[in-house]
């Protein structure tokens, strides 16, 4: 494949499509509950179900499938009190994550640019 076949193809698709997200959610949220600061955050949580929606998220993010269903982020997130430097840092494993998986960096920027224009809807405690 060629580079303009390449920027042809979604994000999605250029990063390899369901496996490739399904890895990456998995290793996030490894990292997620392995951080001491942010892990309390998913106790009692349903694990299948939340790596399901962010699975889901995240290919609609990279033009994927549109099939998250989920709860609004506002919604989802208003009673946790999420801290600027807690939101950081799970963009931060995030981001690591995609680049651990070589990433194209164009499509981490994506990224980086959505986790930044939703913050507003995810923090909600100082830090």
């Amino acid at each position: 494949m060629n580079a303009a076949d390449e920027q042809q193809m979604s994000p999605y698709d250029r990063i390899g499509g369901a496996p490739a997200v399904t890895e990456a959610v998995e290793r996030f949220y490894k990292r997620l509950l392995a951080d001491d600061e942010l892990s309390g955050f998913f106790s009692g949580s349903d694990m299948p179900q939340l790596k399901r929606h962010q699975v889901a998220l995240i290919s609609q993010v990279l033009d994927g499938p549109k099939s998250y269903a989920g709860r609004e982020l506002a919604e989802a997130h208003r009673s946790m009190d999420i801290s600027v430097g807690q939101y950081k840092a799970v963009g931060a494993h995030l981001t690591a994550v995609l680049e651990e998986l070589d990433v194209p960096q164009d499509i981490i920027d994506t990224v980086n640019e959505v986790l930044a224009s939703v913050a507003p809807d995810v923090i909600g405690a100082d830090d």
